[in-house]
C-alpha cells in the first residue's frame, strides 16, 4: 500500500474567495464565520488522524488562524508549514476585483513574513519559497537563499518551495542545484500534480527516490475533476471518472487522490476541502486502490500543460 499521507492545506479556509469552482454559493463571508469554520475543519482533521497543516501569509487569515489554533490546542505531535514570497492584498473585499496576491521574493519580504510565521515553531517544520519562478531569480538571490540555510540550521527546519505553471520542471531542476557546504538546501517540493497535470511525473519520481519531501497540492485541479459542462473537452475523464466512483462507492475526489497515491507515491497530498464533508469524502481515497489497467487509464487523460495552465489562469475567484 502506498505511504501517502493526506495533509490540509488552507488556502480556501483563510480567505473569502478563492480561484476554485465552489459547490457551495450564498455562503457566509465574513471573517467571524471564516474563523469558526477553520477552527472546525482544523479540528475535524486532526480527529481523522490529519496531523500535516500547510499555510502561507498570502491564504487571507489562513496562517493566522492557523496559529490561533496551534496556540489553543497545543498539539505536540502536528506538522506544521508555510511559505513566503505571496502577500494578500484583498483585504477580504468580497469581489475585490484587483490582483488578490502580489509576489515580492526579496530578503526584505522573507524577514517581515518570517517575523509573523515563526509564531508557528516549534511545530513548524517546513519553511518555502511560495511560488519559486525563474523569473523573480529567488533561485539565485544569494541573500534570501543564504538567510534560508541560517533558518534551516538555526531552527532544524526542512526548506522547500512550492511551484505553479508550465516551467515546474526547469524551476525544480533549478531549486536542486542550490546548495551550501555540499547539501541541498531545499528538502522538500510542493509541486501541482493531478490526473490533468502530470508533466512533473519524472522528476517528482526522482526526488522521492532522493529522500526529498513531495508534497501534492491542487490534487483536484481546482475543482475542475468534478463533472463540469463548461469543460466539453473532459467529458471522457468525467465519464470514467463517473464508472470508477460507482465501482468503489466514493465522489470523484477520492477517485483523483488515489491515482496520485498509486501512481507517484508522494510523501503528502494536501486536501484543500472548505468544510469537513469535504474533508471526510477526501480522506476515502484510503479505502480503495486503483488496479494497474486503472492507473494506466486515469494516466491518459493527462492534458497539454499550456492548455492546462491557461485554463486555470481562466478560473474565476469567487
Amino acid at each position: 500500500m502506498s505511504n501517502t499521507k493526506i495533509g490540509l492545506g488552507l488556502a480556501a479556509l483563510g480567505r473569502p474567495d478563492y480561484i476554485n469552482i465552489r459547490p457551495e454559493q450564498n455562503i457566509n463571508k465574513s471573517i467571524e464565520s471564516f474563523k469558526a469554520n477553520a477552527l472546525k475543519v482544523l479540528d475535524e482533521s486532526y480527529a481523522l488522524g490529519i496531523r500535516d497543516f500547510d499555510v502561507a501569509p498570502s491564504y487571507g487569515l489562513g496562517e493566522q488562524f492557523l496559529q490561533d489554533w496551534n496556540d489553543s490546542r497545543n498539539h505536540k505531535d502536528v506538522h506544521l508549514s508555510t511559505k513566503f514570497g505571496y502577500t494578500y492584498v484583498a483585504n477580504w473585499e468580497v469581489g475585490f476585483s484587483g490582483k488578490h496576491e502580489i509576489k515580492e521574493h526579496s530578503i526584505e519580504k522573507l524577514n517581515e513574513q518570517w517575523d509573523v510565521s515563526k509564531a508557528l515553531l516549534p511545530n513548524l517544520k517546513i519553511y518555502q519559497i511560495h511560488s519559486a519562478t525563474l523569473d523573480s531569480g529567488v533561485l539565485t538571490n544569494d541573500a534570501v537563499l543564504s538567510r534560508l540555510n541560517e533558518l534551516k540550521q538555526e531552527h532544524q527546519l526542512k526548506i522547500g518551495m512550492s511551484s505553479s505553471g508550465t516551467e515546474q520542471v526547469k524551476i525544480i531542476e533549478e531549486a536542486r542545484k542550490v546548495s551550501f557546504n555540499g547539501e541541498n538546501l531545499f528538502d522538500s517540493y510542493q509541486v501541482t500534480f493531478n490526473i490533468f497535470e502530470q508533466s512533473t511525473f519524472e522528476i517528482l519520481k526522482e526526488l522521492l527516490a532522493q529522500d526529498k519531501t513531495v508534497i501534492i497540492k491542487e490534487a483536484l485541479a481546482n475543482g475542475r475533476i468534478f463533472k463540469n459542462d463548461t469543460f466539453p473537452n473532459y467529458k471522457s475523464a468525467y465519464d470514467y471518472l463517473e464508472a470508477l466512483s460507482k465501482k468503489y462507492n466514493v465522489n470523484a475526489d477520492a477517485i483523483a487522490i488515489r491515482f496520485i497515491m498509486d501512481s507517484l507515491e508522494p510523501s503528502l497530498i494536501l486536501s484543500g476541502a472548505s468544510s469537513t464533508n469535504q474533508l471526510q469524502q477526501n480522506l476515502k481515497a484510503f479505502n480503495l486502490k486503483l488496479e494497474a489497467d486503472e492507473i494506466l487509464k486515469l494516466k491518459s487523460l493527462t492534458v497539454d500543460p499550456q492548455d492546462y495552465w491557461q485554463e486555470r489562469s481562466d478560473l474565476s475567484w469567487n
